[in-house]
């Protein structure tokens, strides 16, 4: 408010704290988003190293967290010219995680599905099933995000549908590179494979990375959206309005 003054003298501005409140409402949560990005990979460094520690078998743990050490230095790379919504960081998050987590022990003989397989009488470890499901659920909000802001295509059914044939063909193609790398290094990639018997394995291995893709985006779809909403406008997504029809 200006204070009073005698006549030709200038009036001294003086903000209330209401009126400086805005520029701190817009810059906090940006700080928070920075702050936890940061967290999320400092723990996710920390188990990567914890899990170097005498893993179970050495060439399925650098198998296992070759997606961890691909993703990772490309995410930091592209964190200023093309940051993520918190929601894509944190599922990538929970997915290395899973994967840093088998990896030390191998998906077969993780712990806690070991467990979970002998008290409710399971046929094997499952642990690597909610892994591709979670691997479904994590790239189909990176991939809806990049085709949301580097294409014209909106919310809907096309979108939906190109995400999750997008996931599957993911899934489709770490199947294969798991095949070569069998046929590559012989027996020494029977616990990268963590087929414990099951004949229809790569069949279910994809099936859970599609279902993983659906729910991924029925589930985060409006969260998403209002993610996208307060990030920089990107020239393709401020144009999506009118494609497809």
């Amino acid at each position: 408010m200006a204070g009073v003054t005698r006549a030709g003298e200038p009036a001294l501005m003086i903000l209330s704290p209401a009126e400086k409140a805005p520029v701190t409402r817009t810059s906090s949560p940006r700080r928070r988003k920075r702050r936890e990005i940061a967290v999320l990979l400092a723990v996710l460094l920390l188990a990567v190293l914890l899990s170097g520690i005498a893993p179970k078998d050495r060439l399925t743990w650098l198998m296992e967290e070759a997606p961890v050490f691909i993703g990772v230095p490309i995410l930091i790379a592209t964190w200023r010219r093309f940051p993520l919504t918190l929601l894509a960081y944190r599922l990538i998050f929970i997915h290395a995680l899973l994967l840093t987590v088998g990896a030390h022990y191998t998906f077969s003989e993780v712990p806690l599905g070991v467990w979970l397989r002998d008290v409710l009488g399971l046929a094997r470890n499952n642990y690597d099933r909610v892994v591709h499901f979670v691997g479904g659920v994590a790239p189909a909000v990176l991939g809806r995000e990049i085709l949301r802001r580097k294409t014209p295509l909106r919310p809907g059914g096309w979108l939906f549908f190109l995400v999750a044939l997008g996931c599957l063909g993911g899934s489709a193609f770490y199947e294969l590179l798991e095949w070569w790398a069998a046929a590559i290094t012989g027996a020494q990639a029977s616990a990268f494979l963590a087929t414990q018997g099951d004949l229809w394995d790569t069949q279910w291995d994809m099936l859970l990375g599609l279902v993983g893709a659906v729910a991924g985006q029925l589930v985060f779809s409006r969260l998403h959206e209002r993610e996208l909403a307060v990030l920089p406008s990107d020239p393709m997504r401020s144009h999506s309005a009118g494609w497809p029809p």
